[in-house]
């Protein structure tokens, strides 16, 4: 093919090929986005989003005062895969982009309310710090993103500093995985309970299904867990397992599992985020391809998955501390697009 000048000079196919990769829509960069998530997944990171400190000269700022230790990749020749990796990567790390090809939409109808988050709102109110502890699987710790900044406690964190500037809060990733109730329920304590949190995010349930545990013993220890948290004094939103082709092949226990952590939430009055329905609704009634939201494997999610997963169960939690926080003025709809 012949070409004009000055667009000949200086051209090669290696570069036409980074260029054709960064133009790609989700669900064809799949084998990129897989190879950037294993390198991701080797960086030396913090597992503590903080606001209002100055990051090390070490560290390397993402979206909003969110910070990230980038170690594992020193000065060097990059490579062409490399090159269109990093390309990538700078496309997904703006959520705006990815809602703008895929708008991130509320459930129709509405979400169901999550109740009040008295210690959380307490807290917002008298100007003191306010803790919250992801605490959860391979779904907490970010499993599938292209980067670490993007996993949903990271995402939430950014989130809500933007809602409250001047707010002191600190979120904690205590995701571990593989993990499900009997293993999360050792280290309740020590990993949550230690850490003196106003809010807990307890994500659970999913290898529970995976693993053929009985979903009424599941819930059992999730009660249990629950009670143990409510006594320390902290708030809770459950979180059950996500919509995915691997959950999905055990349809009967997966159900079952839904329905029992929605009743113990509903029992003991706290906070229940159904991520399973509303990760459906994206597929069945949203018609979203299952590949925008979930990964390769079939069960973890992409970037889009976490960041649309982050957004609504903030804006569930800054409504519900709306209710009840003095001089704070909610938005009649909160759960409206807000980019990133």
């Amino acid at each position: 093919m012949s070409c004009h000048r000055p667009f000949c000079r200086n051209t090669s196919l290696a570069a036409a090929a980074v260029a054709a990769l960064v133009l790609l829509m989700p669900a064809q960069v799949a084998p990129v986005r897989a190879q950037a998530a294993q390198a991701a997944q080797q960086a030396t990171l913090s597992d503590v989003t903080k606001y209002g400190a100055k990051p090390p000269a070490s560290q390397k700022t993402g979206a909003g005062n969110v910070a990230a230790v980038d170690q594992a990749n020193p000065p060097q020749q990059k490579s062409l895969t490399s090159k269109a990796i990093e390309k990538v990567k700078a496309v997904a790390k703006s959520a705006g982009d990815i809602f703008n090809r895929v708008p991130c939409l509320p459930p129709k109808g509405g979400a169901k309310s999550m109740g009040s988050l008295p210690h959380v709102a307490g807290k917002l109110a008298s100007g003191e710090p306010v803790v919250i502890v992801a605490f959860g699987s391979s779904s907490t710790v970010g499993y599938g993103t292209t980067s670490p900044e993007f996993t949903y406690p990271n995402r939430l964190a950014a989130q809500l500093h933007r809602q409250y500037p001047s707010a002191d809060i600190t979120v904690v990733n205590r995701g571990q995985g593989g993990e499900d109730a009997p293993e999360m329920m050792k280290r309740l304590q020590v990993a949550v309970l230690d850490m003196k949190p106003d809010l807990v995010i307890w994500q659970v349930g999913t290898n529970a299904v995976l693993r053929n545990l009985d979903p009424a013993e599941t819930a059992k220890l999730v009660e249990d867990g629950i009670a143990r948290i409510q006594a320390a004094g902290a708030d809770l939103v459950l979180v059950d397992p996500q919509y995915s082709p691997r959950i999905n092949e055990r349809a009967e226990s997966a159900s079952q599992m839904v329905k029992l952590l929605g009743k113990v939430a509903e029992l003991r009055h706290v906070g229940f985020f159904p991520r399973f329905e509303v990760m459906r609704e994206w597929h069945e009634k949203q018609a979203i391809p299952i590949d925008n939201f979930v990964i390769a494997d079939g069960l973890h999610m992409t970037d889009w998955g976490y960041a649309c997963f982050a957004q609504l169960l903030g804006d569930d939690i800054i409504k519900s501390v709306g209710q009840i926080k003095l001089g704070v003025n909610v938005p009649s709809n909160v759960q409206t697009y807000r980019p990133m």
